[in-house]
């Protein structure tokens, strides 16, 4: 797509061939990102351990893990993925811009005028009848990003994570004081809403700054209609996709009572860790960089290879010190309250390894027009999740419910994906050696880990020692393959 004047014909057509600084272009964002990632994340992390330690229980996580899901799931597609037309499009972008806004806008309003009533059944049929006004205070953040899309959007095509890190730290610091402040006042699962509300008002007034001149409203319908086109494929893939993600809570909710909703909630926002700190870093960057190869398989592939490798190397580690430490890990962050999460975790560690790597493919076989394949992915996935996840919560509880993820992502979805991306020009054997070494690399410190947790206990300094001794083993496991990784 060349933009605006040709937006009535092909929306596949490829983005320009990548110039001699895309590569230092796609570091240095990637470098911002991945910092920008981690800064945000362990505030919120601090700031959740402090809830739940001193402010919030288990009825209040889960209240606010069912508005939350609500919200993630509108999120996948207030904006009918016409959003990614100022990243994937060829072209001045703020040609079209105009006409993205407002369709974005509108959409978004939409969304969540019919959110709104709808709000109190929603929340009774999901378990938790006093969610309905958290969901609609909270949900609020589907205009407020429907309306930042097209600014956001400029800033990722343009690889301007700095700026991006200065807006989502504005973010941060105003919704983590609201969050508090209204904690403290006895304000429960409210507080959180407030405080993305509050945070997501700053992070749209950021990206403005951030972006001069991109809110401008407009119209014009033949980019409308390839908007549309181009967009609607990419909003039922991401809606399918977020369901995957966020079908559990509704199913434990519904299925378990608010107590189990809860520590299912702390269980999966632990696990949510490396997914937000790795994944969410390398997407900011990825989309953007797989479009400039799109019309080259062979450096599709390499940077693909590359990226993948990047991205398991960092966060197997990650993942396998939460699965094996579990219960230790849980009850010296959160206190011994929380102590049934830890039955869960290592299972969601696994599903979040899963997660990352489908994400990664996912941004992949967008940026090469692979959009129906996605649509019948996350079909596919869906489909299969949601018996699995009932049989598991009624048989074995949230651990149950949690092996149904990973029975479900590792035997139906990996091969499928596997399967698109062969399609797409990326072979198995190109997926093989990216993830051969951080794999073998992981089992390697996982055997470590419970060896040491066995025999030295679950102090703080037994546990610092296990940690450092089983990263120590994972490097020297990963470091013969890091040839790949410096591309």
């Amino acid at each position: 797509m060349t933009g605006p004047a040709a937006d009535t014909a092909s929306d596949t057509t490829p983005a320009p061939a990548p110039g001699p600084s895309l590569g230092r272009k796609v570091g240095s964002a990637a470098k911002w990102s991945l910092i920008n990632t981690v800064v945000m994340r362990l505030g919120n992390f601090a700031t959740g351990i402090v809830l739940a330690r001193f402010f919030l229980g288990p009825e209040a996580w889960g209240v606010y893990g069912i508005a939350q899901t609500v919200l993630l799931v509108l999120l996948s597609a207030n904006e009918l993925g016409v959003s990614l037309a100022i990243v994937r499009w060829e072209g001045d972008p703020r040609r079209f811009a105009p006409t993205v806004l407002t369709l974005s806008a509108a959409s978004s309003c939409l969304l969540y005028a019919v959110l709104f009533a709808v709000a109190p059944a929603v929340a009774g049929v999901l378990g938790s009848p006093e969610a309905s006004g958290v969901l609609r205070v909270m949900c609020l953040c589907v205009v407020l990003d429907g309306l930042s899309q097209v600014p956001a959007g400029f800033l990722t095509r343009e690889f301007a994570q700095g700026r991006r890190m200065a807006v989502d730290g504005l973010n941060f610091v105003l919704s983590t004081a609201v969050t508090l402040f209204l904690a403290v006042e006895g304000f429960g699962a409210m507080s959180f809403a407030w405080g993305s509300v509050v945070g997501n008002v700053a992070a749209l007034i950021g990206c403005c700054l951030a972006a001069p001149g991109t809110l401008k409203f407009g119209w014009d319908r033949e980019q409308a209609r390839a908007l549309l086109k181009f967009g609607l494929p990419l909003a039922g893939a991401s809606m399918l996709a977020l369901g995957v993600v966020n079908v559990d809570t509704m199913v434990v909710g519904s299925a378990l009572d608010p107590l189990a909703l809860g520590f299912y909630v702390l269980a999966f926002n632990i696990s949510g860790w490396p997914v937000r700190i790795i994944s969410e870093a390398a997407r900011r960057v990825s989309f953007a960089g797989f479009s400039r190869l799109a019309d080259s398989p062979q450096a599709l592939a390499a940077g693909f290879a590359r990226a993948l490798g990047v991205v398991m190397a960092g966060t197997v580690p990650i993942c396998v010190l939460l699965a094996a430490l579990a219960a230790p890990v849980v009850e010296l962050i959160y206190g011994e309250r929380w102590l049934p999460a830890a039955q869960a975790l290592p299972w969601l560690m696994a599903l979040g390894l899963v997660r990352i790597g489908c994400e990664l493919a996912y941004d992949c076989l967008v940026a090469i027009g692979h959009r129906r394949s996605l649509i019948g992915v996350q079909g596919l996935w869906l489909i299969v999740l949601i018996p699995a996840l009932v049989i598991g919560a009624r048989t074995g509880g949230i651990v149950g419910v949690a092996q149904g993820h990973v029975l479900v992502a590792g035997a139906v979805v990996v091969p499928v994906f596997l399967l698109a991306l062969h399609r797409g020009g990326i072979r198995l054997g190109t997926v093989a050696r990216a993830c051969a070494w951080p794999l073998l690399g992981g089992a390697v410190m996982s055997a470590v880990l419970l060896l040491l947790e066995r025999y030295l206990g679950g102090g703080v300094l037994a546990l610092l020692a296990t940690g450092a001794a089983g990263t120590l083993c994972y490097v020297l496991c990963v470091l013969p393959g890091r040839a790949l990784l410096k591309g």
